[in-house]
């Protein structure tokens, strides 16, 4: 007789695990938990508000060079910038460094 099978509560080992709990039971799945979402819907939610306020916007690329004007448009991968004297710019996202409200506009105007 092994020494393992004298032992009284022990079994073959298969029904306990760390800390004494049993092992999920067949048709029990593990919990696991689940991974975030791909997409919080913030970015759309952002650019959407924006949009429709028509909220003059200075966008600063990854070369330092400032953009102003509103946002008209945009997708996955780019924005439109609108603005009044200057043609309209397709900006795409990855050369945006930040974006911010523009604090020199003249509501009044």
């Amino acid at each position: 007789m092994e020494r393992g099978q004298m032992r009284r509560g022990f079994g073959d080992g298969r029904e306990r695990r760390f800390g004494g709990r049993g092992v999920a039971q067949s048709g029990d799945s593990p919990r696991r938990k689940s991974p975030p979402p791909d997409k919080t819907h913030a970015e759309e939610f952002y650019y959407l508000k924006q949009m429709n306020t028509k909220t003059p916007m200075v966008v600063v690329l990854t070369d330092g060079a400032e953009l102003r004007g509103w946002i008209e448009w945009y997708d996955q991968d780019c924005i439109k910038l609108h603005h009044d004297e200057q043609p309209n710019v397709l900006v795409f996202k990855q050369h945006i460094k930040y974006m911010y409200k523009d604090p020199d506009f003249d509501a009044d105007a």
